[in-house]
Parts: C-alpha cells; structure tokens; sequence
C-alpha cells in the first residue's frame, strides 16, 4: 500500500483544512517568524499553541462543531471586510461625482450628484427636505 493511500485512509472520516485553519496555520507562521525578532519566550509558546489547534481541529472527527467553529470565523471575516468594502464603495462613488450627506431628521445617507450647487436635497425614508451645496 501505498503512502499517499495510507494517508487517505487515515483521514476519512476527519475534519480535514477549511477557512479557520487555513487562517490559524498563517497566524502561527506570523507568530514564529515574529518570535525569531522578539526573543521572547510567550511568543514561541503561542504560536507553538496554535499549530498544535490548528492540526487538533483537522484531524478532529467531531465535524459539526468545526463546521461551527468555521461559520463563526467567516461571520466574524465577512463582518470585518465588509466595513472596508462599504468604505471602497462609497469612494468609488464620490470619485464618479456623487457626495453623500446625512438626513438631519433620520441620520439616513442620501446620495446626490456633484456641481449642482445648493440644491435641496428629500430623504427617502422620512420624507424630510433639507438644503445643501452638492
């Protein structure tokens, strides 16, 4: 028998590489790569820590609970790059002439066009009018 079948035989039935250990497994390589500058002791130990979960949760058999364990990290991942992504939007916007104001009333964000000079400006949602220089 060979190697590699030897191998595919050991990992039936576990968990195997996902989104969170793919995350954890470059954090421990950040970590050691830091620990060699630092020289700080807690540092190795850390990252030494996170290999040893990162290869616990691959060939763990208990695959709902890392599927789980994955959904939080993708919720926690999409929460965080989509703070950056509605900022990039937003840019992307204002450099095609768009300005974005406020609603006084509501706080709601109103989108108008650039060059118009003081126009007034209705809010969607309350519909509220307020006067501004786009």
């Amino acid at each position: 028998m060979k190697f590699r079948d030897r191998m595919a035989n050991f990992m039936q039935g576990r968990y195997g590489t996902d989104d969170f250990s793919k995350f954890l497994l470059v954090a421990t390589m950040v970590l050691f790569v830091l620990s060699m500058f630092i020289r700080h002791s807690i540092v190795y130990y850390l990252a030494l820590a996170i290999l040893i979960y990162s290869y616990f949760r691959m060939l763990s058999r208990n695959i709902s609970k890392r599927a789980s364990e994955n959904q939080r990290y993708l919720d926690m991942k999409d929460r965080v790059t989509g703070i950056f992504s509605k900022n990039k939007s937003y840019r992307q916007q204002a450099q095609d002439g768009y300005r974005f104001f406020k609603c006084p009333n509501c706080k709601q964000k109103v989108r108008v066009p650039k060059g118009k000079g003081k126009i007034r400006i209705h809010c969607p949602k309350c519909n509220t009018d307020f006067i501004k220089k786009s």
